[in-house]
């Protein structure tokens, strides 16, 4: 039998959407937003269909990035993007993590450009953190997935295996 336990709510739904509301609101969500695993995934079709953008500055292109990623940082797109991309081409971008804005002020620039765009969320942090390879100065690379974001270890077996498998927790 299993046991619901209900909290006391105080005011965390004294406002609370309507359910057309949350409904338009999170499906919404879905067509800006990817998360690191429905990337992984669409990358490994054979016909990705995107090109994937990471965002970010020389020096953080040059730590890690994601294998196959184009370099176009946040400040650059504007002059850069029709030359690099083609028109209606759609575009995934990437920053640094969650805790930076420059992937939403990218996917802006995009969209002002008149390109499909969607956020990676989490950006190369959990890309890393997640447990998928990344090009790095030393070459391919790949971590064991973090506990605490990804516990589905499909096949990884060392600090240096390359495994396309790793799937979401969730």
């Amino acid at each position: 039998m299993t046991q619901t336990i209900t909290h006391a709510a105080s005011d965390l739904f004294e406002h609370v959407a309507a359910q057309a509301d949350a409904v338009a609101h999170f499906r919404g969500r879905l067509g800006f937003e990817a998360d690191v695993s429905d990337v992984a995934a669409a990358l490994a079709e054979p016909e990705a269909g995107f090109v994937l953008v990471d965002t970010r500055n020389d020096e953080s292109w040059a730590q890690g990035h994601v294998p196959g990623a184009m370099h176009l940082p946040r400040r650059r797109i504007a002059a850069e993007a029709a030359e690099r991309i083609p028109a209606g081409t759609p575009v995934v971008v990437y920053c640094w993590g969650p805790g930076c804005n420059g992937a939403t002020r990218a996917a802006l620039e995009f969209a002002l450009l008149g390109y499909p765009v969607k956020e990676m969320i989490g950006g190369f942090e959990y890309w890393v953190r997640e447990g998928f390879a990344f090009d790095a100065a030393g070459g391919l690379t790949q971590l064991a997935p973090d506990a605490l974001t990804n516990v589905a270890q499909a096949g990884l077996a060392g600090d240096s295996v390359v495994n396309a498998d790793i799937t979401c927790a969730c």
